[in-house]
């Protein structure tokens, strides 16, 4: 999967692009880490039920000049992708990732539009 700039998710209810204010140190804040090539990357496991370690991880990775992303939800092996927004059975796994995206919004690290 290549950077892109901005990313919609299959049947996500909104699309998401790096904002034009984001910083490193906020990227630090929020538990980016840094990875050996120097992409800031972060991973969620998005669970139903709390520190079950049963869900579907969402790994984030912005690369070094801060202009591009990947964003993906995967299976636990990490090989295929799953949309979690096709199905009202995960619910709670969307509203999880709505919260977490919009206090990334907060933060001024991306920008959403609706989809």
């Amino acid at each position: 999967m290549a950077f892109e700039k901005e990313i919609a998710l299959p049947d996500c209810r909104y699309k998401y692009e790096i904002s034009p204010k984001i910083k490193k140190y906020t990227l630090r804040d929020t538990t980016f880490s840094v990875t050996k090539v120097g992409h800031y990357e972060l991973t969620r496991l998005l669970e139903e039920v709390p520190n079950s370690g049963d869900g579907f991880p969402l790994k984030i990775t912005i690369n070094k000049e801060l202009n591009a992303f990947k964003l993906a939800i995967t299976d636990q092996s990490g090989l295929r992708m799953v949309n979690i927004f096709k199905s009202e059975k995960h619910k709670i796994l969307q509203d999880k990732f709505y919260f977490l995206m919009d206090s990334l919004v907060e933060r001024d690290i991306f920008t959403k539009k609706a989809n």
